[in-house]
């Protein structure tokens, strides 16, 4: 699934990376634990291709899905349910091609979309977002307010759930537990317990 080979990475003159190798199996869980500072989130950004290593290599299989929890989130007024929705890349692409499909009335496009649709799942893709705000600790009619009426803390919760919401071959969390109560977290070890794919993550809590 990946692999990485000699890499290594420097930031400010400090050598983040130095001739890291790595081999992680389809389905395995690998933690990635070290000291603030370490490079550990680093990591995260040369596999999302948004930094680039002094040297090595990294591989992935030709057209992996990446799901990514980012660490912050600008206050839109989108609702939590449209901004968790949004981690479906997928099925907003979808979207947008049925609306302009319907615009210029080709009736033979418009078809076939709802059949991408319908295997897409997408009648349940609004009940499956829900289900994830709410097992991450989202009350009844927090899926309609905007992001922008929540916290900091809450807001993270949502780039969680958009993350879970996006189908992946590899999911990488980076302290997914910091501002998640008990029994959110305990949902989550469940969910992610049922994740068919590659999970890499990074997190303070022993725990989990």
């Amino acid at each position: 699934m990946l692999t990485i080979i000699d890499l290594s990475l420097q930031r400010g003159g400090v050598w983040l990376l130095d001739s890291v190798a790595l081999t992680v199996q389809s389905g395995q869980r690998v933690s990635i634990v070290g000291a603030n500072g370490a490079g550990k989130s680093s990591l995260f950004q040369l596999l999302l291709g948004e930094l680039a290593p002094e040297q090595g290599s990294v591989s992935l299989p030709g057209g992996c899905r990446i799901a990514y929890m980012a660490q912050e989130v600008e206050a839109t007024d989108r609702s939590a349910r449209d901004f968790v929705l949004d981690g479906d890349f997928d099925l907003r692409r979808l979207e947008r091609e049925l609306q302009k499909a319907e615009t210029r009335g080709d009736d033979n496009a418009v078809a076939h979309i709802h059949g991408e649709l319908d295997i897409h799942e997408a009648w349940s893709a609004a009940r499956r977002a829900e289900s994830l705000l709410r097992g991450l600790g989202f009350q009844d009619g927090d899926a309609d307010r905007p992001v922008s009426a929540f916290s900091g803390g809450w807001r993270i919760r949502l780039n969680l759930a958009q993350a879970l919401m996006r189908p992946s071959d590899l999911l990488l969390l980076d302290e997914p537990t910091n501002h998640l109560d008990l029994d959110a977290c305990l949902w989550l070890e469940n969910w992610l317990r049922r994740y068919p794919g590659t999970l890499l993550f990074i997190s303070h809590d022993r725990d989990f």
